[in-house]
């Protein structure tokens, strides 16, 4: 048992590495759910896309930060065609990121030449590896690197959003129809904060592919349900505690390290891995229901004036 421990706590800091990885493409989950108030499904195709363009880029020769910052275009590029596909052509946003989402499946095989493709660390010079959890410099230190890659995009998303074009997004998600009424193109703000959020998504999935050390066609199968478990776990934890925008963006990193910790901790447990997806889907579906439940079974009716309970 006390073996069993020691594996346990070994395993912590490659879930955080993980967890501040996947932190990256929550957050992009969150710029979509919480600000513009639409549910993206791109995000499954896109965090394979990122990775896919990586892996190539890397293969043949490209330095690593170039390589990512391209992978970070081709996110960009993703969230164009569905912002397009829901403002030009008036498909819901739902069916435009599974349209895209479905698209990419194809693009991505075409980008890897086959199912996948691997990168070994000691061929390449990569940013973030599985083996630089452990036993290396501190400056080398995937959790270090992830971590001040998590510091610099809430930084900078922190500043954009305070800018006419963030505040024109952030806008567009609270009242479309009074956003416009002040003037705002909310089809481009629409597609703009779609173009974003795939783009740090990618970005997640070049990271990721190099912590993992290969690109895999379905690496983003499911990525949408540990985004959104990430954004609500983390408002679960510290949302009481500030309501500054950057400081949302910190509960979803800690959200997304939380909630590698407990896939690590189900492991641990020798619970089936098949269901840890199913049960993600589960915890997000509670929270999510949570208000509902709140309005509808622990909120007394409202008293009118002579006693008499409104409608």
């Amino acid at each position: 048992m006390n073996l069993n421990i020691v594996n346990l706590f070994n395993a912590v800091p490659g879930s955080v590495a993980q967890g501040l990885i996947w932190a990256v493409m929550a957050i992009g989950v969150y710029l979509t759910f919480r600000i513009l108030d639409v549910a993206d499904l791109t995000v499954d195709g896109t965090l394979g896309l990122g990775g896919a363009v990586c892996v190539m880029c890397v293969m043949n020769g490209m330095n690593i930060w170039a390589a990512m910052a391209l992978a970070f275009v081709a996110g960009l590029a993703a969230g164009l065609v569905t912002g397009l596909f829901h403002t030009f052509m008036g498909i819901p946003v739902i069916l435009s990121g599974i349209l895209t989402q479905l698209s990419l499946y194809s693009i991505n095989l075409k980008i890897l030449g086959k199912a996948n493709q691997a990168v070994n660390v000691d061929k390449f010079d990569l940013l973030v590896s599985l083996r630089y959890v452990k036993r290396l410099p501190v400056w080398r230190n995937t959790i270090l690197i992830a971590a001040v890659i998590v510091a610099a995009l809430i930084a900078v998303l922190y500043w954009f959003f305070g800018t006419e074009l963030g505040c024109s997004i952030r806008a567009t998600g609270s009242n479309q129809n009074m956003a416009r009424a002040q003037g705002i193109n909310t089809a481009f703000t629409t597609v703009l904060g779609l173009m974003l959020s795939n783009g740090l998504v990618a970005f997640s999935g070049a990271m990721l592919s190099q912590y993992q050390g290969f690109a895999d066609i379905s690496m983003g199968r499911g990525a949408i349900v540990i985004g959104l478990a990430a954004v609500i776990i983390g408002e679960a934890l510290l949302g009481r505690f500030g309501t500054n925008f950057a400081f949302k963006l910190f509960t979803v990193a800690v959200g997304s390290v939380a909630y590698y910790l407990v896939y690590q901790f189900c492991i641990w447990l020798r619970i089936d891995t098949d269901l840890l997806k199913m049960l993600s889907a589960l915890v997000v579906a509670v929270f999510l229901a949570v208000p509902y439940w709140k309005g509808k079974y622990f909120t007394k009716p409202a008293v009118a004036k002579g006693g008499k309970r409104d409608a």
